[in-house]
């Protein structure tokens, strides 16, 4: 990738990151916890200019295979608050409540919003589609005993960055067809929603952002059960029911493998009829949201998707 395409302080963004852990290297060769310890590391550095928030609740749910561990961030001492259901990225292999700690805290303190991070099972050990079914287990707890935590699971959003974007997509599908209403907005950053070829992906992605199409490859088989599944529609959710999702703040990241994905999520939402922003933000890399410290467009992006999801779900009644 020219380094010309990319923001100054993206590439400044890059240089600091070679400082804070050694290069990943073959993901397929690396032990799985090596892997998530250096995500994890890496990340820590980032998540150091973290915004305070009026109070982080953690609790415990039972879920499908085990327990599922919540994070919730409440802006305010008002109860009960919308509540945006925040599914992290990382490939579903790495990424922790910890890792995505920065991101949260801000779109809850920019949106007015409470936030539930979900701490769900990641791949391989938990394969498709475990982590989607944990994600149903949080949602109908939040609309059952949602005051516990402060929050009012009737007025709901489903949100996520990266493969976490591909599963909130994919939970708003399901959640239609068996209780239509339930999530009434999705905040989205940087989704891969199906795209097996594009024209981005033949552009961009590397060593620079781990997004090659052999990194992009691994998650994928540590995802999925069968080379088969990629094509299912909770997964491809492009080839699902578009026409019952909820209105969308989509963020894009121009120099990102997965762009046109986002393009053609887009796309096919005003094909159905459905409300949808798209924010391409220039010169920057997939994963740019964790950046914020450097990264003028990282604030900037969060600022604007925490603006649309305020602005969508304070509107809805307490109790729908």
């Amino acid at each position: 990738m020219p380094g010309t395409d990319l923001d100054p302080q993206m590439m400044a963004v890059l240089e600091k990151q070679r400082t804070l852990a050694v290069p990943a290297g073959d993901l397929a060769q690396m032990p799985l916890e090596e892997i998530r310890r250096r995500y994890e590391l890496e990340r820590s550095y980032w998540n150091a200019d973290a915004p305070d928030v009026a109070s982080v609740r953690e609790s415990t749910i039972k879920g499908p295979v085990g327990d599922i561990a919540l994070r919730c961030y409440l802006p305010t001492t008002d109860s009960p608050l919308p509540v945006l259901v925040y599914l992290h990225g990382g490939g579903w292999v790495v990424g922790s409540l910890d890792s995505h700690d920065r991101i949260m805290r801000r779109l809850a303190a920019d949106s007015g919003t409470a936030v539930v991070g979900v701490n769900y099972s990641l791949s391989p050990g938990y394969k498709f589609p475990v982590a989607l079914e944990e994600t149903t287990a949080v949602i109908e707890y939040l609309q059952a005993s949602g005051g516990e935590l402060g929050v009012d699971g009737r007025r709901l959003a489903l949100g996520g960055d990266s493969a976490g974007a591909n599963m909130a997509v994919s939970v708003a599908q399901a959640q239609h067809a068996a209780n239509p209403g339930t999530v009434h907005y999705l905040l989205l950053y940087y989704g891969g929603y199906g795209l097996a070829d594009s024209a981005s992906r033949r552009l961009f992605g590397g060593a620079d952002d781990g997004m090659s199409a052999t990194d992009l490859a691994f998650y994928r088989d540590c995802y999925l059960r069968s080379p088969g599944e990629a094509k299912d529609s909770r997964v491809n959710v492009l080839d699902g029911n578009i026409a019952v999702l909820p209105p969308a703040f989509i963020g894009v990241a121009q120099c990102d493998p997965l762009r046109d994905d986002s393009l053609a999520l887009k796309a096919l939402m005003a094909r159905a009829g459905i409300a949808s922003e798209l924010h391409m933000y220039q010169g920057v890399l997939h994963g740019f949201l964790h950046y914020g410290r450097m990264l003028d467009k990282a604030n900037t992006a969060l600022k604007e998707g925490a603006a649309a999801l305020g602005q969508a779900v304070h509107q809805l009644k307490e109790g729908l």
